[in-house]
């Protein structure tokens, strides 16, 4: 019922639109028809034409347009009895030429706009699904998180011998159990970081912080799954043979996790029996960390996607990461005003680096 109703509506205003154009034509014909012929109100013309094009469509601009054309020029010969003068063939002919531009302007001006609304319709679907998207992935990482942290509470529950005893061999299941879900757990977290971030912008925490510490506190973190991987972990200060500052205004959380982020990629690439360096530089303006590893190194065509979103690379590696680590560590370098990179070395392995501006004051903060 309300699907003829519209149609009913809608053919009425059509009609009215016609009425209104009409009764325009038949003014200005009253008006040329009416006066001598040198009197031209074929410019009123333009009027209806305007109207036709923005309530009729192309087809009728067109047949407007040549109704509007003829009848200027049909002036010059009725009602007759007049003499027909250059001036006054050359003032319709002026008028003709008027009446052509603006049917043809207008018809391109509907065009650009019918483009130009597409396209915006385009956007805001683009938009709309961008946000669906991103709104799923938050929310299915979210209600996610209950499910995998209510797991690893029990599996400690079960290590913990909390539900009766557990035999050595159970516990090294129990152990593996809990490593993959808490594995599970960061992937999910850095996920919901990674669509916060790109959504609402990463928010900061600063504050005077020493990268020294950080990367000293990220390698005792991570010893345990470098010895699981044969892999040795060691920190120097570049040319420095004593432990130095490394100070820096910036997120002491979120720096810790690009160290992690760094060291875990540099550990899963690194060869059996390998070696892990993190060196530490400060220069007059940057403090800079580098994370050396004795892996195969980056392929060339690498180079342009090592930070780029579920990015793994095509090299041997022990274990395959999700592509999200690195992304990650970009965000947050780049929201701190730093710089991340990566090159290789010679004969062999890689070098992921970054660099912080150095905290002004740090001379006051050194103990």
């Amino acid at each position: 019922m309300g699907h003829f109703i519209g149609q009913y509506f809608h053919k009425e205003s059509r009609l009215g639109k016609h009425l209104i154009i009409a009764s325009l034509y038949i003014f200005v014909i009253v008006l040329e028809f009416s006066t001598p012929i040198p009197y031209v109100f074929g410019y009123l013309y333009t009027g209806p034409i305007l109207l036709t094009n923005s309530w009729l469509g192309r087809r009728a601009t067109f047949q407007a347009t040549l109704a509007a054309v003829c009848l200027t020029m049909l002036n010059l010969v009725v009602p007759g009895g007049e003499v027909m003068k250059v001036s006054t063939i050359a003032s319709r002919t002026i008028a003709v030429m008027a009446l052509i531009v603006t049917g043809g302007l207008s018809d391109r001006l509907r065009r650009s706009e019918d483009a130009i609304a597409l396209t915006r319709a385009k956007l805001e679907a683009q938009e709309e699904l961008v946000k669906v998207r991103e709104d799923f992935a938050s929310t299915l990482t979210h209600d996610l998180k209950t499910p995998l942290l209510g797991a690893i509470e029990t599996l400690k529950a079960f290590e913990a011998e909390k539900f009766g005893p557990v035999l050595p061999a159970q516990q090294k299941v129990l152990a593996t159990m809990a490593r993959s879900h808490q594995t599970s757990l960061q992937l999910l977290q850095t996920l919901l970081d990674i669509y916060r971030n790109d959504t609402e912008g990463l928010e900061l925490n600063l504050a005077p912080v020493d990268l020294a510490i950080l990367a000293e506190e990220a390698a005792a973190t991570l010893s345990e799954l470098a010895a699981s991987r044969r892999v040795y972990l060691s920190l120097n200060y570049g040319n420095s043979d004593w432990r130095q500052s490394l100070w820096v205004k910036g997120d002491a959380l979120q720096l810790q996790r690009v160290l992690i982020n760094l060291l875990v990629n540099a550990i899963n690439h690194c060869r059996r029996n390998g070696r892990v360096e993190v060196v530490l530089e400060s220069q007059p303006s940057y403090q800079v960390v580098k994370i050396l590893d004795a892996g195969a190194g980056i392929q060339p065509e690498e180079f342009s996607h090592l930070f780029e979103r579920f990015y793994q690379g095509h090299s041997q590696r022990q274990t395959k990461g999700s592509g999200l680590g690195l992304y990650l560590s970009r965000q947050i370098i780049a929201a701190h005003g730093g710089i991340i990179w990566a090159e290789n070395r010679i004969p062999m392995g890689a070098m992921f680096a970054f660099k912080l501006p150095v905290y002004p004051f740090q001379s006051s903060l050194t103990p």
